[in-house]
């Protein structure tokens, strides 16, 4: 879906319908909008719709990893004086949402966490990023779904540009171990809004296991599995996906 990108401010975002109630999307390490085209198009009329692109290549180095993008996440959202926000994330994203939350917990109206890391993730491996081998590269992006064939070769070629790049695999390290750092299961507690929970029963990255461990630590919150789904929900199963979502906004 062909969305404005806006440039303002040393922020990249895309924003549907300003004035609106605000459901902001955080993505993960190597996430892109097209992650969530079917809840944009699901929502997007109804609901704005935020999308900061993360600078997660961009930071200087000593700014690299979960703390420089909290920051970033938080002069946005600052910016742009959002309040009383839908926040929500998958795998990194999810992470970040959860520290956001945690932070400033007067902004958060409620938090939608698939597939989140902040308890625990299966790496890539201790040799990724791999440079130039394709193959390895479209194997892990493939393992990532239930269904394989959800890692199309666009994708594909995505993340195998990501991590051929010096700059970005660096990154890509530094980020991903700041968040295997940063384990947050002793403040989950302290969430104190309504939260969704939405699982792959398949996940490879953070096992349904970790899903079950988010609704017993988070008070006021729900999990709700997805079946023949891995880590991404809302691109495997964006149908099912959205229905939840829609369910657990209009409790609120």
């Amino acid at each position: 879906m062909e969305q404005n990108v806006v440039q303002e401010n040393g922020f990249s975002y895309i924003e549907t319908n300003s004035g609106k109630e605000t459901l902001v999307l955080l993505h993960g390490l190597l996430g892109t909008l097209s992650n969530f085209n079917g809840i944009v198009a699901q929502f997007g009329d109804t609901y704005n719709i935020v999308f900061p692109m993360l600078p997660i290549f961009d930071l200087p180095l000593k700014k690299a990893g979960l703390g420089g993008l909290l920051k970033y996440i938080e002069s946005f959202i600052e910016y742009k004086n959002f309040s009383n926000i839908n926040l929500l994330g998958n795998s990194l994203g999810g992470h970040l949402a959860q520290l956001y939350t945690l932070k400033h917990p007067e902004r958060v109206q409620s938090l939608i966490l698939t597939g989140s890391s902040g308890l625990f993730e299966n790496a890539m491996g201790s040799t990724f990023p791999k440079r130039g081998n394709y193959e390895y590269i479209k194997k892990k992006a493939e393992d990532t779904f239930y269904d394989p064939s959800v890692a199309t070769k666009e994708l594909v070629d995505e993340l195998f540009e990501a991590v051929n790049d010096r700059n970005k695999a660096l990154r890509i390290i530094i980020t991903a171990k700041s968040a295997i750092r940063h384990n947050l299961e002793d403040k989950l507690d302290q969430i104190n809004c309504p939260t969704l929970l939405v699982w792959g029963k398949e996940d490879g990255v953070t096992p349904l296991f970790v899903g079950e461990k988010f609704n017993k630590l988070i008070k006021y919150s729900k999990l709700v599995v997805v079946e023949k789904c891995g880590h991404a929900p809302m691109m495997e199963r964006p149908d099912e996906f959205n229905t939840i979502l829609s369910e657990f906004l209009t409790t609120l």
